[in-house]
Parts: structure tokens; sequence; C-alpha cells
């Protein structure tokens, strides 16, 4: 086991990873930037390097500092949580390079994943099903209007780099093809400094069902059942739950068993998500593979009773898994909601200080969250402050906790997304399990 871990993150991941670390008694060790010095995850861990100055790409994506706060503080594995430089292949290549373990898969796998053109080509030789489309990244207008042709309108441009929503885009005509081909390829050159893009047609208001999985060093591999992220705003997920009210157990069983085929096709290692789209007759598609712990995590752990985090760190540190006897039981439902710092008229980020706050509280209402009254809430990283949790033995259960914890929920100084959310947990559709990736839009121009 190891003794020391740092964690590579900020946040309410960084705070996250940490209470693991302790609970394992591993001391957990924290790095900064300067808008962070005084942030929660800073003060929880054992330690604390400040990694540079605000921007991201000079502090929290500065490989070179990272790397040399983890030998200077004797680390001996890194968590590098989500976002930033968790599925980054070139981190985990050095990790590897400098004797320090990564938590998470090889950076070959990471490779692979990370670019969707070639994660597409993957899985479908591995048979898994894949979403109609074209496996070569498209050079200018008058391809991509070809392509579209032959698919049939709609069609979705994806940036083949990168994740998180950035660079897509809906094409319904050819009218619309060249503007949008030219913003997503600016985009994903802006994000990824990978302009390349491709297409897929784009399925009507499906839903976004996703496969946790966690697999050793030896080959074994398991998933942990389902997660519905299906209400998303600009691709972005909002409301997450476990299981799916759309997807019974036969279901469950056949979309988790593809999932373990993809992962075992690739060699895979740790935890890890694949992404699929679903349409009303519950035909289910590759989408993407998340080569990383995902914000939604703790849903999956309240129906499973599972610690990701902690299971991540005992895999990464040579645990073997038992295929049938590490097989999760399904306990009850779990729904999230992502709290967000912004307005929720404009839904422009809403940055500043955060003059008090309350944390709802009960029995089976978690809450995961990197901020604290006083702390002030920085433009430089993303708006998300943290997420409330709730479980219950049914999915109604679960709902009517969440209603209560969002109303319990304040923070003075700040806006924050929480109207939003609660016109979405009391909306009929949610209510009834009749969630799409379009819902929360719909929801929105009721008004």
């Amino acid at each position: 086991m190891f003794s020391k871990v740092l964690i590579a993150n900020r946040g309410e991941i960084a705070v996250r990873i940490i209470k693991s670390c302790q609970k394992l008694g591993i001391e957990a060790i924290a790095i900064y930037s300067d808008a962070d010095a005084e942030a929660p995850h800073v003060k929880l861990a054992g330690r604390a390097f400040h990694v540079g100055p605000s921007r991201v790409s000079q502090s929290y994506l500065n490989m070179d500092r990272i790397l040399a706060v983890a030998k200077e503080a004797c680390a001996e594995a890194i968590h590098p949580g989500y976002g930033l430089l968790s599925e980054n292949p070139e981190f985990a290549r050095r990790c590897q390079v400098e004797g320090i373990i990564f938590i998470g898969p090889k950076p070959e796998v990471i490779a692979k994943m990370g670019g969707k053109v070639r994660a597409r080509e993957i899985m479908k030789a591995a048979g898994v099903p894949i979403v109609a489309g074209f496996e070569k990244h498209i050079n200018d207008v008058a391809q991509a209007k070809g392509f579209a042709i032959e698919l049939g309108y709609p069609v979705m441009i994806k940036a083949s780099a990168g994740g998180g929503g950035i660079g897509m885009q809906i094409v319904h005509k050819d009218d619309e093809m060249e503007k949008a081909l030219k913003a997503c390829q600016g985009r994903a050159k802006a994000y990824f400094d990978d302009d390349s893009v491709y297409m897929e047609k784009y399925l009507e208001s499906p839903r976004h069902i996703e496969v946790q999985l966690l697999a050793d060093n030896y080959g074994n591999t398991i998933h942990l059942f389902e997660r519905e992220c299906s209400i998303q705003r600009r691709h972005q997920k909002v409301v997450e739950e476990a299981p799916s009210a759309f997807v019974d157990e036969k279901l469950r069983e056949k979309i988790g068993n593809v999932a373990v085929q993809g992962a075992k096709a690739i060699g895979y290692s740790n935890a890890g998500t694949v992404e699929f789209l679903m349409d009303k007759d519950k035909n289910f598609y590759f989408l993407e593979m998340n080569t990383r712990l995902q914000v939604e995590h703790p849903i999956t752990e309240m129906i499973t009773g599972y610690d990701l985090v902690e299971e991540q760190i005992l895999v990464a540190a040579g645990k073997k898994l038992d295929e049938e006897k590490d097989k999760p039981k399904l306990q009850g439902h779990a729904i999230e909601c992502r709290i967000y710092a912004e307005d929720p008229k404009t839904l422009l980020p809403s940055p500043g200080k955060v003059n008090s706050l309350t944390l709802p509280e009960g029995d089976f209402v978690r809450n995961d969250f990197g901020i604290c009254s006083g702390y002030i809430v920085s433009p430089y990283y993303d708006p998300m402050l943290g997420k409330i949790i709730t479980w219950g033995n049914d999915r109604q259960e679960a709902i009517n906790r969440m209603v209560k914890a969002l109303e319990d929920f304040q923070a003075e100084g700040i806006k924050v997304n929480i109207p939003i959310l609660q016109k979405v947990i009391s909306h009929p559709k949610f209510i009834a399990g009749e969630t799409h990736t379009n819902l929360i839009e719909q929801i929105l121009t009721e008004e």
C-alpha cells in the first residue's frame, strides 16, 4: 500500500480523494494555485505545495512542476481526479518514467480512447455497437456535406479529441454545414490543440446511459451497473441518477457485459466509464469511454456501497479483483445534482465571495463540495462548486429527499443554479422517468 499520494487536482474532487486517502491511512498531498491558497482541499491535506499562478495552464496543467512536487514530497502515486491531466496520456507516461504510480489506466490505453475516431474503430472491432457515422476526419465542407447526405440529416459534428461536450454541433441541413464545421474546428483547436472533427448520425432525444467499470492489472473486470445522465445542458451533465428508470434487469446485464467486453478488448485497468446513447426502443450505441473517475461517481457508490476512490487506489497498489465475488448488489436509488456558481436566469458564471454557506443535512443526504463560508469562487476555473447526492429505497424516495435538500441549500454572495435544478426534479416528465438529453431545454422554455 502507498504511504503518500499526491492529488493532482483541486476543488471538490480533491477533497473527495483526500478523504479516501485518510480512510486508508495514506498521507494526502495537495497542490494549489495562487487562487486556491486558502481552499478547503489545501487545509484538509497533510501537506500542500504551491504549483503556480491562477491560470490552469501555469499551475494545474504544469506537468514539470507537479512531478517535481511529487518527487520532493516522496509521493509513490498520483491521483489525477477528473478533468485537468486525468486523461492526458503524456502525463501518465511521464509518471511511469519518474517511477510514480499513475492511479488510472496505462498511458497507451488513455491514448486509444482519447481520440474519438480511433475509439469508435476499436469498439466496433470489439463488437460494441456504435452510432452510424464515419471513422474519418473531415477535411472540408464538401466532404462533410457528402457524409451528411449519406447518413441523412440531422447529423452531429464532433471534435475527435477532448470531451465535456466541447466542439460538438448538430447540423440539420446543408446550409448550416459550413458555419457549424468551422465553429467545431475552432473550438476543438482552442480547447484541445487539435482541430480534427468527425461526423455521426444524430439520434433525436436519446438517453445518455453510462456503465461504471472497475478493472485490475490482471485482466479481471466488473461493472457496477449503469447511470442515467440524460439531464444535460449544452452537452454537460446537470442531474444524474443510478440506476436508470428506463433499464430493466435483462438490459442492465446486457449493457454491462458489453461495456466489460469493450474494456477487456483494450486491456483496461482501474476505474473507467463506457458511455452509450440509447434510443426509445432501448437500442444502445457506444458514445465514448472516460478513462478516469467521473464527476457522478457518488451515485454509484450510494447504490453499491463501494468507495470507488478507495478501489482505484487499491487496484493501483496491486489489488486483484474476483469477477464473481466482487460483483456488487444493487441497493435502492440515488440522484445527484451538480451545483454551479451561475446566474439561473442568464446561465452565466457567477464568481465572487461565498459570504455564508449552508449545506443540506439529513439521512441519506451526501454533500461533495470544495467550498466553505468565506471561499472566493474564482473566474479562472469551472463554476461547479460541488454536488448534492440523495439515496432512497426507491426512485421516488430519492427524489423527495433531493427536493428537500435543494430547498435547504443556501449560498449567499453568489448566484447558483438551484432554481433550475428544482424545476427539473419537480417536473412531471422527470418524475415519470421520461428523461432525454433535450429535456432541460424544454423545461426552461416552458415559462
